[in-house]
């Protein structure tokens, strides 16, 4: 079974989106063999009401076969009451973790509200997804022209948090990680935005990801999930670095969260 580790529900405020209907999602996921999809909602970006962004998509994830959406809430540090959001997303909906968007949010990593978040979802036992770009710059709409996550922050945030779990989501662009993160065990990296033939091969070549960190992430239904299924068939890998990669780093880092 493979793991999805970025999936997003609803509507992409730009345009339509070909898989931005749950249930076609959902078919296209499981002919593809994706079992399980981690997923947050396209709402959080501009909607101001998190709270019902949050009760949307543990709705809309409860409404399927347990396991096979997981839900990442979201948190914007500059609205008021973002740790009961927080609270809510672990205690209310049992979600394992948190999808950050500090670009669409009006905040940077060094900016003191993404450290109080960052440390409280670390004394929650939260995973924190970050994804560093939503969308491709050369379609951006002119009137949304949001600044790409500048991971330069990253080292220092992830040594003052030592016990966080952080997925970098759409990071991989470039074939190297999108700050360096050496040695961080606690970090982990998905590839979806990765281009090029054989980019998985090459990612574990270059040593710049270990295969122990590497997670399935499609960015579906921005991207075709077909696209990351691809990425996979066409990479000589060994069996174990297959597996490691479909969904056992996923299970691990997922642990028993699941439904908590």
């Amino acid at each position: 079974m493979i793991i999805d580790v970025n999936v997003y529900l609803s509507r992409w405020p730009c345009r339509r989106l070909p898989l931005d209907e749950t249930p076609r999602l959902v078919e296209r996921l499981k002919k593809l063999g994706i079992g399980q999809a981690w997923v947050g909602s396209f709402d959080a970006l501009l909607h101001r009401d998190i709270e019902g962004v949050n009760a949307r998509l543990a709705a809309e994830c409860a409404a399927w076969p347990a396991g096979l959406l997981v839900p990442f809430g979201a948190v914007n540090p500059r609205l008021p009451d973002w740790r009961e959001d927080l609270r809510r997303c672990q205690e209310v909906y049992r979600m394992p973790g948190v999808r950050l968007h500090p670009n669409y949010h009006g905040y940077t990593l060094d900016d003191p509200v993404c450290e109080a978040v960052l440390q409280e979802a670390e004394a929650r036992g939260l995973i924190v997804q970050l994804p560093l770009v939503m969308d491709d710059d050369r379609v951006r709409h002119p009137l949304l022209r949001v600044e790409n996550v500048d991971p330069k922050p990253l080292p220092a945030l992830i040594q003052a948090h030592p016990q966080l779990r952080l997925v970098i989501l759409n990071g991989t662009r470039a074939g190297r990680p999108a700050a360096p993160l050496a040695g961080q065990k606690n970090v982990f990296y998905e590839f979806a935005m990765l281009e090029g033939v054989a980019g998985i091969e090459k990612l574990l070549l270059q040593g710049h990801f270990p295969v122990e960190q590497l997670l399935f992430g499609s960015h579906c239904p921005w991207y075709n999930p077909d696209s990351a299924v691809l990425k996979l068939q066409e990479s000589e890998l060994t069996d174990a670095q297959r597996e490691a990669i479909m969904h056992a780093n996923a299970r691990r880092l997922l642990g028993d969260q699941v439904g908590r």
